[in-house]
């Protein structure tokens, strides 16, 4: 009975990024730092400078405030004779604060008082406004005195400018302090931080170093970052995927020199056997190495096709296909053997997530454990597993010697295990997904691969 046949699929291509410009460029540390101090010396700029702008206007404006409000107080309580004379302006009440005063004529000369003997300001005045501004080192407030209308005095006061610019000073010598002190205080947090985000990156360069040396145990450090941390675990993670992806290489290595050496040796065996034989008997011992070397081709191209995937289980398998192809390859070599090749599937078997090639090769081996160590009938099965699909393999013989798992060990005494070709085929059962068992040590042993179902929704 044999198996119907079922649309192969293929496997997705793989997508390799494109590397990005490389350069060695500035240190994280310096960045960070740089960055840090320049945003907190602009914000204490942009803070600092209106402020002391600010704060000059308010003394002055204070200080002309209180000169408006003397000179005022005084010019209220002149006198209302038609003319002043020397002593006019002492003789008026005086403010409840002392003040700097004295009393000129409407063209800006001084009449009595403390001051200077002209006075662009107290001549301003004279159009009846209040005015103000900086004589010499004085800062003077003049108001007029009118009359009937008619402006007959100007009262000046004036107080001392460095007074003013004192204050200013002081004022601006404390901003400047505090943007010194707030910048230093970012430069000992900038350096902090830029410490606690490049250690963890420096650490984890020195890690991924260790990696490329061949440090697949490496264990990177927590910082605290959760990115960082998050990148130490990945790459931990991937440590130990290439550990065990360089282990299955190199059992795969050895493994495959085995299976490679065991249909080679047959071969070299049997042309050298053609040699003493008739015409009639040569020609068959050619046929069956030219079958041979087709049978050992076939396992090449298989191992090749192995070694090149990269698809990490994302191709279909449809097992019906698999062990038809099976058994058209070792069909001849049965009826050499006096033995019989059966194949039997289940209706509407699910399509299994494997390597094609891997599932090929996996039951190869089991086919050349049974044609080699087994007797009778060869049996292929496949079944719906409900979650996947098994693949059997089974015959008449009494079966390995080891129970279990020990069958498939690659070390030991050799009577008591079918070869390193077992634990190549497990390896590779493994590798996909998949699981390869000895469901029955015999007698009438019966190999099973199971293997996941595809997802139906997948393309």
């Amino acid at each position: 009975m044999t198996c119907g046949k079922r649309a192969a699929v293929g496997t997705a291509g793989s997508y390799a990024p494109p590397e990005g410009p490389r350069g060695d460029g500035s240190p994280l540390r310096r960045r960070v730092l740089v960055s840090i101090v320049a945003v907190a010396a602009c914000a204490v700029t942009v803070l600092t400078v209106p402020l002391a702008w600010s704060m000059d206007r308010l003394y002055r404006g204070g200080a002309v405030a209180r000169l408006q409000r003397d000179a005022v107080w005084l010019a209220a309580g002149l006198p209302r004779d038609a003319a002043y004379g020397p002593g006019a302006a002492h003789a008026a009440h005086r403010p409840p604060e002392a003040a700097r005063e004295a009393l000129y004529t409407p063209e800006g000369h001084r009449l009595s008082g403390s001051g200077p003997p002209s006075s662009r300001v107290a001549e301003a005045a004279g159009d009846g406004s209040l005015h103000q501004g900086v004589e010499g080192s004085h800062l003077a407030v003049s108001v007029p005195v009118a009359r009937h209308g008619v402006v007959t005095a100007v009262v000046r006061v004036w107080t001392p400018w460095d007074s003013i610019t004192d204050r200013r000073s002081g004022t601006w010598l404390l901003l400047a302090a505090t943007g010194a002190a707030i910048v230093g205080l970012s430069v000992l947090l900038a350096v902090h931080l830029a410490r606690r985000v490049a250690v963890p990156l420096e650490r984890l360069t020195e890690t991924a170093r260790a990696l490329g040396a061949g440090d697949f145990t490496i264990q990177p450090v927590r910082s605290g970052i959760r990115e960082a941390d998050a990148a130490g675990r990945a790459l931990a993670s991937t440590a130990r995927r290439l550990g065990e992806v360089l282990e299955r290489e190199r059992s795969f290595s050895t493994a495959v020199s085995h299976q490679l050496r065991t249909p080679l040796t047959a071969l070299v065996l049997g042309l050298e056997a053609a040699r003493t034989l008739d015409d009639r008997g040569r020609r068959r011992a050619l046929d069956t190495a030219l079958r041979r070397a087709d049978h050992l081709g076939g396992t090449i191209d298989d191992l090749l096709r192995l070694a090149r995937e990269t698809h990490g289980g994302g191709e279909r398998v449809d097992a019906a296909e698999v062990l038809e192809r099976i058994a058209r390859r070792n069909r001849d070599a049965a009826a050499d053997a006096g033995r019989r090749l059966t194949v039997r599937c289940e209706p509407e078997l699910p399509l299994a997530r494997a390597s094609v090639a891997a599932t090929v090769q996996v039951v190869q081996t089991l086919v050349d454990n049974a044609l080699t160590h087994g007797r009778g009938e060869i049996r292929l099965t496949a079944i719906d597993v409900g979650a996947g699909v098994a693949i059997e393999v089974g015959d008449d013989g009494p079966g390995p010697a080891a129970d279990g798992d020990q069958v498939f060990e690659s070390t030991g005494d050799p009577g008591r295990r079918h070869g390193i070709g077992l634990a190549l085929a497990r390896s590779l059962a493994e590798a996909e997904g998949g699981r390869l068992l000895l469901r029955r040590a015999g007698p009438r042993p019966v190999f099973s691969l199971m293997l996941p179902a595809a997802d139906p929704e997948a393309p």
